[in-house]
């Protein structure tokens, strides 16, 4: 979908189009958004308008930050009920056209459409044909990538927005990709992205050409993955089941802090959030992760992965205590620095079967 969350705004308030719109951040203990954000606004931008992209407000930046770029934006709240309602509507309408559909995200899917088309062609009139029914019955914009596989319809997906359509034949594939940047390849961050760099590797094309045994030696397995991705293979299945890979909280302070006692507090504060959380959903955990990003907006991560599968709160809280001790004696890359947020994330998930009593 379109900037996702500032269009549903848009959608149900008719006044905002054309107007840059701002979606994230709020007053530290307040869920509402305000008209001026100041320096007692914390969070980030969690979607923005096109217009106000124009002004060089993306996602994830900060909220005073945004301002400073945009004043005369439109500040809102993030509304997850009214946006995960939409979703719901959106998937609903994208299942009646898929052989298979994998949902990734709340605005995101892929969707297998093997039988459904018998060319490239007809391919792209059902594209047309979705976007239309998306467009009448949600007022909403989407754009598509159609490809021979997974990774280069989620490129193709980006080439062109809003209400982009791209189709990358088989035979195109690999002409398609080569002269994008590295980062535009799923899951190449900035360290993976510095790594290639520094062995000559801007491009896909020069990805596709190096030596295998390069990439693996500086990346691991994972090199191998990007190798066969720039060169266009990807064998990934669209996968209906969707499984969830982990589940966490955050939490940003009103004012940044050293204070061990607010810092170990928030801690087990998110940890029952988390807690809460899978045991809604019937999930044991196996590892537990802290994330500190600290005044001057750099991020530090550490992760404990436990013995065996464990569903108690009491596990939890002291896992991820010890984890963030380090951060609270003010140790390592967070030396002397004030914290500005704090996340309790819990991953390697199983399931409880209730008649057998084992993980599955």
């Amino acid at each position: 979908m379109d900037s996702f969350f500032s269009a549903v705004e848009v959608r149900e308030n008719p006044e905002l189009r054309g107007l840059p719109v701002i979606v994230g951040g709020h007053k530290a203990g307040e869920e509402k958004a305000v008209e001026e954000p100041d320096k007692r606004t914390r969070g980030v931008v969690s979607t923005c308008s096109y217009e106000a992209r124009e002004y060089g407000v993306h996602s994830a930046m900060p909220i005073s930050q945004a301002y400073k770029l945009c004043p005369d934006a439109k500040f809102l709240p993030v509304n997850m009920p009214l946006y995960k309602r939409v979703s719901r509507e959106l998937m609903a309408i994208l299942k009646e056209y898929a052989d298979k559909i994998e949902q990734v995200s709340i605005d995101e899917a892929f969707l297998d459409v093997s039988t459904k088309v018998h060319d490239w062609n007809s391919a792209r009139e059902y594209a047309r044909m979705i976007k239309r029914e998306i467009q009448e019955k949600e007022g909403l914009t989407c754009s598509v990538g159609i490809a021979p596989n997974k990774t280069i319809a989620k490129i193709a997906s980006d080439f062109v927005k809003p209400d982009g359509l791209t189709v990358v034949e088989e035979k195109n594939a690999r002409a398609f990709l080569a002269p994008l940047p590295v980062k535009k390849i799923p899951g190449v961050g900035p360290k993976t992205e510095e790594t290639l760099k520094r062995m000559g590797i801007e491009q896909v094309g020069q990805l596709a050409s190096c030596d295998v045994q390069k990439l693996v030696a500086k990346l691991g397995k994972y090199g191998t993955r990007l190798h066969l991705i720039a060169n266009g293979i990807d064998e990934s299945e669209v996968e209906e089941e969707w499984e969830r890979k982990s589940l966490s909280r955050e939490r940003t302070f009103a004012e940044d802090t050293k204070d061990a006692q607010v810092l170990n507090d928030c801690v087990d504060g998110l940890a029952e959030d988390v807690y809460n959380a899978i045991q809604r959903e019937g999930f044991v955990f196996k590892t537990v992760s802290i994330k500190v990003k600290f005044e001057d907006f750099a991020v530090c991560t550490r992760a404990k992965t436990l013995k065996s599968f464990h569903s108690e709160l009491s596990t939890l809280r002291k896992a991820a205590k010890e984890l963030m001790a380090e951060f609270s004696a003010g140790k390592g890359n967070g030396k002397g620095k004030k914290i500005r947020l704090v996340g309790v994330r819990v991953s390697n998930l199983g399931v409880v079967d209730e008649r057998q009593r084992r993980i599955v």
